[in-house]
């Protein structure tokens, strides 16, 4: 065989070849900081275990230096050339060929390369901040999920994992940061070299890097580990309350997997340009600013719940994931799942007045909607199961796995030892197939009949079953029922629901599934059924759980054309005393999307829907009020944001008047106590609402604020707000301020979330006439999706989404062909749910008697 065909087999594999596998990598690395270049070199300690000419690693965007490559066995002092160094970009791999076998057994690679600090994010980048008023470069990594090979050549695959002692050669005025703490400082004039300790045994993604000027703060935990956050020199005091979580946490954790944090220090970076929230680097986690930092005088509640969270989701990391590694990305629901639910565990214990459990309904209804699509796709981390999940379990299984690499039916295997219940029994329907079932319940001949179905956005209707946990209450909580529906449908016998002389259900008696919206399905309930859940709802004998999960599996259906408008709205006027934040915000949610809909739609009612949803939402916003009271918590703080934000975009004239008052007395006086965080995005989205071609003021003065403050969260307020005006012209002006050198490309996306119905189109003609700037500027990271998704996604027409699929046919790549396709399907659903819409016969009476029914006359 031609020594070029022999190359070729490597192309176009998914996996590199097991030949070989790296047990140790000695790193050395000299960023110029200046130039944004780089050089290295690496010393791979291997093991060969095949029969091989060739070894096989990940690199790419790398110029390697052939002469520099060399194999040595230790037996030998002879070192072998490899006849032929091939870098093959298209696949990221790095061939090398040699004329004779290697011997099996260890070894050691040598590799020189260099390359480039890019500006896209990912691999070895470059972040930029201002010193002292003078631009300044970082350097800094982001390897997951397959971008080590971009810093240095590796086999860059979860399973692969060796240990990595780092060494840089860095200006000596910088702080520089690798996963492990120094152990080695020699400094020469105007460089250091610096020598890490080896790191204990990770996998490649794992690896990470930060170089430039930083102030910290730091703190230890119980048993000594030492914890700092590194931020913008001047932003040090931003970093304490994150520092305060993480150290509560790393002890919370400790207690709860019963295995100590491994590592002998924990540092977190703020970092300039992040594409993602966070990344949880083995030791030396890096974030973005407004995941990390929080000022006191300027930062809203919502900022403060987000570092948290995003924190204790990090740190979990630092078990389900680095101690614990998923054998290949397949299995990335046992880092990522795990780490969600384990950081709101974390915060309810830290934080019990937040209600995060409640809130953790938000992560199930994102999981929900997305799984309704058929565009979707198997996913491993929807399950409940009828054991309680405990601690002694996750334990074992870290124990077991720790160094090493798992798969999902290794977790099964502990959870059904430990807990002698046939787990992987019941999770092989939720596992192996995509999507998630609707229960229809109805009330037949004394009788409760349930029968499963798969539940589509669409309105379709799978052919697939699950093992689903059915839970069930029947007028109080007291009196609860638990089974498996094995089979599509199931008859079920409630006497207690039903007078015995006539089998009808008794006028006080009420029926909820899913109790506390435990279980990944949605339900179905006859007009009977339904109207108990409505009464129950009136005399709040739900919880607040149940009250989302009736409201949000109402949602859900009646956009998938299963049930009326009519029936949606008379539901949410159940809730006109509503004060709980999580079920306030989701009908908020409902309010954005209705209203949207019904433009479309019913044009003639939009004015009517619109009276409703503010009558509705008003009574909190009124008890709530503008400013904070002394003894309010920390919901209280997000809902009064929440609700004023929507009671401007629905067009309240007297939030909208009273908004804009108190932000022209925040541009006289910064330190005005008019304008706390809690209330600016609320504001600055009011605001935007009077402005127009003709009256940019209102604009500019934004623009004014946004170029005055460092602060990341404050900007991206500012952001997402300047693209709601419903002047067209003035939403263009907004979208191409996000393309300007004034906006980081990490933050442009915050400018496409808030986009007005007004200015949809000119959104998607402004995508087209920048789409080759965009795809070259963010194609190469997950970013691009949001400009696809969030532009695209609101059309409801068939029409657009031929457009749509029309203009991606050429342009399509795999970074993008996924959320391309979901985005058409979206807008294909939209429009049918405009023509369901459309179509309802007593929708206007309805909306008239709801909108004309003023509960709160102070309107």
């Amino acid at each position: 065989m031609a020594e070029g065909q022999c190359i070729e087999r490597f192309k176009s594999q998914p996996r590199l070849p097991g030949f070989a596998i790296p047990r140790r990598y000695d790193l050395f690395l000299r960023p110029d900081l200046s130039s944004c270049k780089f050089a290295g070199s690496a010393q791979i300690a291997v093991d060969v275990v095949d029969d091989t000419r060739f070894l096989i690693l990940n690199a790419a965007d790398l110029d390697i230096d052939g002469g520099s490559v060399w194999f040595r066995n230790p037996s030998s002092s002879k070192e072998v050339r490899p006849s032929e160094v091939v870098l093959v970009e298209d696949d990221e791999i790095l061939v090398l060929r040699f004329d004779e076998f290697l011997p099996r057994g260890s070894g050691v690679l040598g590799i020189g390369f260099r390359g480039t600090l890019n500006d896209r994010m990912k691999g070895f980048y470059r972040s930029v901040y201002e010193h002292n008023g003078e631009k300044k470069n970082m350097a800094v990594t982001q390897f997951e999920p397959a971008d080590a090979r971009r810093c240095f050549p590796c086999w860059d695959e979860p399973a692969f994992k060796a240990t990595f002692k780092m060494t840089l050669e860095v200006p000596s005025d910088t702080i520089a940061l690798s996963n492990m703490p120094v152990m080695e400082e020699k400094l020469d004039g105007l460089v250091k070299t610096l020598s890490f300790q080896e790191s204990p045994i990770m996998s490649t993604y794992l690896v990470a890097l930060v170089i430039g000027l930083f102030d910290y703060v730091e703190a230890s935990t119980s048993d000594g580990i030492k914890v700092r956050v590194y931020c913008q020199v001047g932003k040090s005091s931003q970093g304490k309350f994150a520092l305060d979580v993480a150290v509560k946490t790393l002890d919370l954790y400790k207690k709860y997997f019963a295995v100590p944090y491994s590592l002998p220090k924990l540092d977190m970076v703020a970092i300039p340009d992040f594409a993602a929230g966070a990344m949880e680097n083995y030791g030396l986690v890096t974030y973005r600013e407004t995941a990390l930092l929080f000022d006191d005088r300027h930062s809203a509640a919502s900022n403060r719940q987000r570092v948290a969270i995003v924190v204790a989701h990090e740190l979990a990391h630092q078990w389900f994931g680095n101690l614990v590694t998923m054998e290949w990305w397949t299995h990335l629901w046992l880092n990522e799942g795990f780490a969600t639910w384990v950081s709101y565990l974390a915060a309810d214990s830290l934080f019990p007045e937040w209600k995060v459990w409640t809130q953790f309904l938000d992560e199930t209804t994102m999981g929900l909607r997305l799984d309704a699509l058929a565009e979707s796709h198997p996913i491993e981390v929807t399950f409940q199961l009828f054991v309680s999940l405990d601690f002694r379990s996750l334990a074992s299984y870290i124990k077991k796995f720790a160094c090493s690499n798992a798969k999902t039916e290794d977790l099964w295997a502990v959870l059904e030892e430990e807990s002698g219940e046939p787990v992987n029994m019941l999770m092989n329907s939720w596992t192996k197939q995509k999507g998630y079932p609707v229960v229809y319940a109805k009330v037949n001949n004394g009788n409760l009949q349930l029968e499963q179905t798969q539940f589509l956005s669409s309105g379709c209707e799978g052919n697939v079953q699950w093992i689903v946990p059915i839970t069930l209450c029947c007028g109080s909580y007291a009196s609860q029922k638990k089974f498996l529906l094995k089979t599509k449908s199931e008859k079920l016998d409630v006497p207690e629901l039903f007078n015995p002389e006539n089998q009808k259900i008794s006028g006080s008696v009420w029926i909820k599934f899913n109790v506390d919206q435990t279980g990944f399905y949605r339900v179905k309930y006859d007009d009977e059924l339904a109207a108990g859940l409505r009464h129950a709802i009136e005399a709040n004998q739900l919880s607040p759980t149940d009250r989302f999960g009736v409201l949000d599996d109402s949602f859900a259906l009646c956009m998938a054309c299963k049930q009326t408008l009519s029936s949606l709205l008379s539901l949410m006027a159940s809730f006109s005393e509503e004060d709980e934040y999580t079920v306030l915000s989701q009908m908020i949610t409902i309010s954005y999307k209705v209203i949207s809909t019904a433009a479309d739609a019913t044009p003639e009612l939009l004015a009517d829907i619109k009276q409703f949803l503010i009558n509705l939402l008003w009574h909190s916003a009124e008890k709530l009020g503008w400013d904070p009271k002394s003894n309010e918590g920390h919901l209280d703080a997000m809902l009064r944001g929440e609700l004023l934000t929507s009671l401007a975009e629905l067009g309240h004239d007297i939030t909208t008047k009273e908004a804009v008052r108190r932000f022209y007395a925040f541009l006289d006086d910064r330190n005005t106590s008019l304008l706390p965080p809690d209330i600016r995005k609320a504001v600055y989205v009011a605001v935007m609402q009077t402005v127009n071609s003709s009256n940019k003021l209102g604009y500019e003065s934004l623009l004014r604020v946004y170029r005055e403050t460092d602060l990341s969260q404050e900007k991206g307020r500012i952001l997402s707000a300047l693209a709601s005006s419903p002047d067209p012209a003035v939403v263009l002006d907004a979208l191409n301020f996000l393309l300007s050198s004034e906006v980081r490309n990490q933050d442009a996306v915050f400018g496409l979330a808030g986009i007005s119905k007004e200015g949809r189109d000119v959104a998607w003609v402004w995508l087209k006439e920048n789409w080759d700037h965009i795809s070259k500027t963010w194609g190469s990271g997950f970013l691009i999706t949001r400009f696809i998704s969030s532009i695209v996604s609101p059309f409801n027409s068939d029409e657009k989404a031929n457009e749509i699929e029309e203009f991606f046919a050429s342009r399509t790549k795999p970074s993008i062909t996924r959320t391309v396709k979901q985005s058409i399907e979206r807008v294909r659903n939209n429009a049918k749910w405009v023509k369901s819409i459309g179509s309802e016969q007593s929708l206007g009476d309805i909306v008239k008697e709801l909108a004309d029914n003023k509960l709160h006359p102070s309107l």
